[in-house]
């Protein structure tokens, strides 16, 4: 890409505070305390660290029932087979583990909920890809309890589809309604540190207008991490995805929509580039000569007989609003994303409902 800025054919600034169906309070905040980024405390990682330290007095006497394999590469699928079977003392391991990061979750919590941005919460959903596990939902299940037990009048529940479908379907709800008119479907983006994913989205607006049946009709992903590719790579990459996925909608009928919704880490700022928060993706994508949206007009410059249309936020946004059909009856609810880091974002609904 040249040096030179190329504007992109938008409907909606990037980054947005309001979008059509909620204002953004506050996204990407990096609360500290004493130990540092609060976040880590709750994060995947977090996780793998508690489960160790409840490993050490079992691998000193050689009890430890997981041997020797690393608590960072025991899958989330073992962690919870073994909530279930007959192996009680790592179940035990498993449990107070999950009791410990509950108990960082709602102390993680009470800091966003005493923030300005997060007063009145009535909310909060829980996603991430810690989230897509039994030991994910009890652990939310239990930092819910913690906070009621404290007089909290919150809600903690998991997020509602498949965090990885999420963060693809939230993507619809970047575009006003109209943009939906004769077409069926649209092209989403979901960037993470490790993965890029694409996808098609239907809408099912015909039969659902508040969006609430949507789905991923077809999705690809590409574990960019594995081939450590330049950031040009990486967007070239990308765009051929995206031209494929295209030409399968079209073969099966679909009626793609002229829009692109991107969900990417970081500070999203209006013209699409990157403040900061991007640092594992590959290359500098940060750089001021760096626009993923002008990158991507460029190689897709038009979706049937129309210029392509680009809206690109913050990930943990995106994939908060993936919530929106089913936050109607709170005024005020969040959303925090379990991952490598800690993604939030506290919403308002625009539309008036909602009593709390």
């Amino acid at each position: 890409m040249a040096d030179e800025t190329i504007t992109t054919t938008g409907i909606a600034a990037h980054g947005a505070s309001r979008l059509p169906s909620v204002d953004i309070d506050s996204f990407n905040i990096e609360l500290k305390d004493d130990d540092g980024f609060l976040g880590d405390r709750a994060s995947k990682g977090a996780f793998r660290n508690i489960l160790d330290k409840w490993r050490k007095p079992l691998r000193k006497s050689g009890e430890d029932p997981f041997g020797k394999e690393s608590s960072e590469n025991i899958s989330k699928k073992v962690l919870d087979a073994i909530l279930i079977g007959d192996d009680t003392e790592a179940a035990a391991v498993v449990q107070s583990a999950i009791e410990d990061f509950a108990q960082e979750l709602a102390y993680v919590t009470r800091r966003f909920l005493k923030t300005k941005a997060w007063e009145k919460t009535g909310r909060i959903v829980v996603g991430g890809g810690f989230r897509d596990s039994r030991l994910g939902e009890l652990a939310i299940a239990r930092a819910d309890i913690i906070l009621k037990a404290e007089d909290y009048k919150i809600e903690m529940v998991p997020i509602r589809y498949n965090p990885d479908d999420a963060g693809l379907i939230g993507a619809l709800h970047l575009a006003p309604s109209w943009i939906f008119e004769g077409h069926d479907s649209i092209l989403a983006v979901d960037i993470g540190g490790t993965n890029i994913r694409c996808g098609v989205v239907e809408t099912r607006s015909k039969k659902t207008p508040d969006l609430s049946k949507a789905s991923v009709w077809q999705s690809e992903l590409w574990r960019h991490a594995d081939d450590e590719p330049s950031r040009e790579e990486a967007v070239k990459r990308l765009i051929k995805m995206l031209k494929g996925l295209i030409a399968k909608a079209e073969k099966e009928g679909y009626k793609l929509a002229p829009f692109i919704g991107i969900a990417c880490p970081g500070v999203i700022k209006r013209d699409g580039s990157i403040e900061k928060g991007a640092q594992n993706l590959p290359g500098n994508w940060e750089s001021s000569k760096f626009n993923l949206p002008a990158s991507l007009v460029e190689g897709i410059s038009q979706i049937g007989e129309h210029d392509t249309a680009i809206v690109m936020h913050n990930d943990g946004v995106v994939q908060g609003l993936s919530e929106v059909p089913f936050m109607q009856d709170v005024k005020r609810w969040g959303v925090l994303t379990i991952g490598t880091g800690l993604g939030n974002a506290r919403f308002t609904n625009r539309n008036g409902k909602g009593e709390r």
